[in-house]
């Protein structure tokens, strides 16, 4: 097994592609023929755009505002690889119209799909494909917020179709969609549990994830919205104090839901990981000493490590196995946030080294690409928690306190999610008004 420094050290560039997996098992895959019927209704035709950039190999990616594109056959990729050799469920960070986009990466391997507002605000303000609908509902006469969610659940609606075979295939385990509840609402207990109620209920598929922030006010909400049967994707995780607090708040709601079967109600606790070297390293660059700079790019993986180990631990025990004889499943932890913010970095430094059963790595399309092109698929996220540890210790001697970091980290990941909902908000609403009623 590779060690964590071996895996996470910037200077050592990027791990050599695996080996060719024909000689390996594989099960059944999806095809594009296979998943068309799950998908009849859905307006927009399939298209597949491809671009070569400055990876070796072509590499898929999704084009919003592209018109026509061509299929092609699915082949065998390392997300393939990853979900049945190592249990780990490749999602895509991403989503915009027309999403039958997403029937190629499906296709290769993708099982979820994940979103965020400033994701629907990228994609609502940058392409035409939502005009139509948006037409319809200024004609209608409805109110800049409420056009806002009926674009959103569209697309969250028709991708949950989409992913249906995996979550068919895998009894509920796989295949979900995430769509996030107003940032507005993140220091909103009540709020929160209102809005997830109400969202859970407008988009009516089983596979849905209802994303709720990991803020201190919204951990109740997390307990309330899972004991009234609702999945929840439990998002901005920087801190290990906060996932063990979001863990409790699933395994309460559980035993508190009064549900017989709990086989349904399933979640995944987002640990984002990038955003946390981001903060680390000024820190170590200010400190400035040898021994500081030479833990840029450490953090971040060594504090996932530990929150696996968290992970096996609170999910094992009496209290567990009480909960699993009622059908329930564990809270898989999902690495967020994979993308490389210092080109200086490997580009599969947030991927290759958080690879373990029973988890979920969402990747946006420069990290995806990356990994289908030379990711290493082996299970590393705890082939050394000894030096994890020795990598976190050793932060905190030097003066980084873990638990400011998650709070500051959560604070700017609230506030970058409400200004581009707010962002997006303003940019309709001036769309509306500059609507004639001719045009109408």
């Amino acid at each position: 097994m590779a060690s964590i420094s071996k895996l996470i050290n910037p200077s050592l560039g990027v791990a050599a592609p695996p080996p060719s997996s024909s000689s390996l098992r594989s099960d059944p895959k999806l095809s594009l023929l296979a998943l068309r019927p799950s998908i009849r209704g859905l307006a927009s035709p399939l298209r597949l755009s491809i671009r070569r950039d400055r990876l070796n190999a072509t590499s898929l990616a999704v084009r919003c505002s592209g018109k026509e594109g061509n299929g092609v056959p699915a082949k065998r990729t390392t997300l393939h690889d990853l979900y049945e050799q190592q249990g780990q469920s490749p999602w895509y960070d991403n989503l915009c119209r027309p999403v039958t986009d997403l029937l190629p990466l499906i296709a290769s391997g993708v099982r979820g799909v994940t979103s965020n507002p400033t994701i629907f605000q990228k994609a609502i303000s940058s392409s035409s494909a939502y005009d139509e609908q948006f037409k319809q509902l200024v004609s209608a006469g409805k109110d800049i917020e409420t056009i806002y969610w009926e674009l959103v659940i569209k697309d969250i609606q028709d991708a949950c179709k989409l992913f249906e075979p995996i979550y068919d295939q895998t009894d509920g385990g796989d295949g979900y969609v995430s769509v996030e509840v107003s940032p507005r609402l993140a220091n909103d207990t009540k709020g929160t549990v209102e809005a997830a109620k109400w969202l859970h209920k407008m988009v009516n598929r089983p596979n849905v994830y209802i994303k709720i922030p990991a803020t201190a006010e919204c951990i109740p909400s997390i307990r309330e919205v899972i004991s009234n049967g609702i999945s929840v994707n439990v998002t901005l995780i920087f801190s290990l104090s906060r996932y063990e607090a979001v863990i409790d708040a699933y395994l309460e709601g559980l035993e508190s839901s009064g549900l017989s079967d709990l086989s349904r109600v399933t979640s995944v606790a987002s640990f984002f990981v990038s955003r946390v070297d981001t903060l680390v390293d000024k820190m170590l660059e200010k400190i400035g000493t040898p021994e500081a700079l030479d833990l840029r790019g450490k953090a971040a993986v060594a504090q996932a490590a530990l929150a696996y180990k968290l992970y096996q631990k609170k999910f094992s025990g009496p209290r567990w196995e009480a909960l699993v004889k009622k059908g329930a499943k564990k809270q898989r932890l999902l690495w967020a946030s994979t993308s490389v913010k210092n080109p200086a970095y490997p580009d599969t430094l947030y991927v290759d080294p958080l690879i373990g059963p029973d988890t979920v790595s969402t990747m946006p399309d420069q990290a995806l690409q990356a990994f289908i092109d030379h990711g290493t698929v082996s299970r590393t996220i705890d082939s050394n928690i000894s030096e994890a540890e020795g990598i976190y210790s050793a932060l905190e001697k030097l003066g980084i306190d873990w638990n400011q970091v998650g709070v500051q980290l959560e604070a700017e990941g609230v506030d970058s999610f409400k200004k581009s909902f707010d962002s997006l908000l303003v940019s309709l609403k001036q769309k509306s008004e500059s609507l004639k009623p001719a045009n109408l």
